[in-house]
């Protein structure tokens, strides 16, 4: 059937974003539809990773997405009193960016925004909701309306509804998901529900070096913390108590109180840009994938904002869908593909939401005496470490025994090459898609067949031997420090910038061959023939 759509993209934040741009890049019919009628165009995530701005500079415009953000330093956690219990380091280098960020959220929107609109593919309406979807075999159908938040019946029915199809449907449409809703979906919760007020500013003057970094107080009498949010903001957050009156606590005049009392800062320091409670909740869908309908984002995890990953999660959801979508789309991978979008997202997310909520749990004793027992805890250093970052462990990588095989599921290196007279991150000079990276030529172990597979499928093929085809200079040396430090001379890296596997120049074709299977692609079958 022909439909009007690829994909419709429910929802247009930072996930929907992602999703729309990276399918519009890769030339794909993108149908997006978002109910609130402009960007949000305030912060809501102040922090980024640098994998997250090497998403966003797939998606986007990265420098004018981080024209006012800087490098996080540290995460301080104080008790009380003000004493550091603990300073988490911040600072490196990850995915050729900075490790950490703090940053204005809507600088990332715009960036992403103004890239999906230069697509011809991508249509984007903003005031309009989804209001029902029906599946069949080969697509769905997805009713669309006008959406006001002024008229008193906002979704009151008429000749403004419009029906549209599209091959796939994603909902990237927030914690109160629509799409999820109309599925059916229930979700289980981790049994987070606090709330906090979220007080934002723009500083009118600088505050002082103590507002640049990231400071966790954990006073039982009232838990609160504030943030860089860039160089020029700053965001401050007051728990909400029982017996506290959150109706009062949003008004102007208590987050003056608070700003003044805790802080010592007025209107002569900075300037509100708003105020506003949220209310924290940890909870997972009990599928993300229903048909030809998918979730992403808030749709289908939300977690506590201690580990800053929330929106990080949902980005990293978008970027996965879409080259697993556009391969299907393609007829390179079989429909089967987007199976392993949960199997490997959501035991991803599961590791960040739970670390999310202990260290709440923790930052948020309300009982003194249990306060004071974890704050002589971290004094004598008797501080549980936080596990490893998670990795990508099932679905496209490589795998031997059904265990990923070595640096399989890791973050693969990215750093700044040359092409011809020009010299930038691999990524601006080499485009998005697989990457193939070896210490020497691919094509003096790779057959006929799979340099065609790789072409087939888009694959940037590089190496770091000077003089070869495909060579490029590793001008910082990010690729030969990659090799060396994990004892392989080559990897296949995944379009989300997670390695598929990783080996010997011997080993490459039959990584190509694994690679082939995992998406069933129509040579899958026998790629591997007489070398180059």
């Amino acid at each position: 059937m022909s439909t009007d759509f690829d994909v419709v993209v429910v929802g247009y934040g930072p996930t929907g974003q992602v999703l729309a741009s990276m399918l519009g890049r890769a030339g794909h019919r993108v149908g997006v539809f978002e109910r609130w009628p402009a960007l949000y165009g305030l912060p809501r995530l102040t922090h980024i990773d640098g994998e997250t701005a090497r998403v966003i500079a797939a998606a986007g415009d990265v420098g004018y997405a981080l024209r006012d953000a800087s490098p996080a330093a540290a995460y301080e956690w104080r008790n009380g009193s003000g004493d550091l219990l603990i300073a988490l380091d911040w600072t490196g280098a990850a995915s050729g960016y900075a490790a950490h960020y703090t940053m204005y959220q809507p600088d990332i929107e715009d960036s992403i925004d103004q890239r999906a609109r230069t697509y011809a593919g991508v249509e984007i309406n903003q005031g309009t909701g989804v209001v029902a979807l029906a599946q069949f075999d080969d697509h769905v159908a997805v009713t669309v309306r006008p959406w006001s938040r002024d008229r008193d019946d906002q979704w009151s029915a008429g000749m403004s509804d419009r029906t549209v199809t599209a091959r796939y449907v994603v909902g990237a449409d927030g914690a109160n998901s629509v799409v999820r809703t109309a599925l059916g979906i229930d979700r289980s919760d981790l049994g987070v529900d606090d709330m906090w007020l979220n007080i934002d500013t723009e500083c009118l003057r600088d505050l002082g070096p103590a507002f640049k970094v990231t400071q966790q107080f954990c006073d039982p009498l009232q838990p609160n913390m504030f943030m860089p949010i860039g160089n020029t903001r700053q965001r401050f957050e007051v728990a909400v108590r029982d017996g506290d009156d959150p109706a009062e606590m949003e008004t102007e005049e208590f987050a003056w109180r608070w700003l003044r009392e805790r802080h010592g800062l007025g209107p002569e320091d900075v300037r509100i840009l708003r105020h506003v409670i949220y209310r924290f909740s940890a909870r997972t869908a009990d599928k993300w994938r229903d048909g030809r309908v998918l979730l992403a984002g808030d749709a289908a995890h939300t977690m506590p904002p201690y580990m800053g990953q929330g929106a990080c999660s949902g980005m990293r959801d978008g970027i996965t869908l879409a080259w697993k979508l556009d391969l299907v789309l393609t007829g390179k991978a079989d429909d089967s593909l987007l199976d392993t979008y949960e199997a490997e997202r959501r035991p991803h997310v599961d590791v960040i939401q739970h670390c999310a909520v202990e260290l709440g749990r923790v930052a948020n004793l309300k009982d003194p005496q249990a306060a004071a027992a974890r704050d002589d805890a971290f004094r004598r250093g008797e501080v549980p470490p936080l596990p490893p970052f998670p990795t990508i462990t099932a679905g496209v990588i490589a795998t031997a025994d059904r265990v990923p095989s070595g640096v399989a599921g890791r973050l693969g290196p990215h750093g700044v090459v040359t092409r011809g007279d020009d010299r930038a991150l691999f990524d601006d000079l080499f485009g998005w898609g697989f990457t193939v990276m070896a210490a020497d030529d691919p094509a003096t172990v790779l057959s006929a067949q799979q340099l065609d597979f790789l072409a087939s499928i888009g694959a940037r093929v590089a190496t770091i031997a000077s003089g070869t085809t495909n060579s490029t200079d590793d001008v910082d040396g990010a690729y030969a420090r990659f090799f060396a430090d994990n004892e392989v001379q080559a990897y296949i890296e995944r379009p989300d910038f997670h390695l598929f596997g990783a080996g010997s120049m011997a080993d490459l074709p039959g990584l190509v061959d694994q690679l082939a299977s995992a998406f069933g692609a129509r040579e899958s079958h026998q790629l591997q023939g007489s070398a180059q």
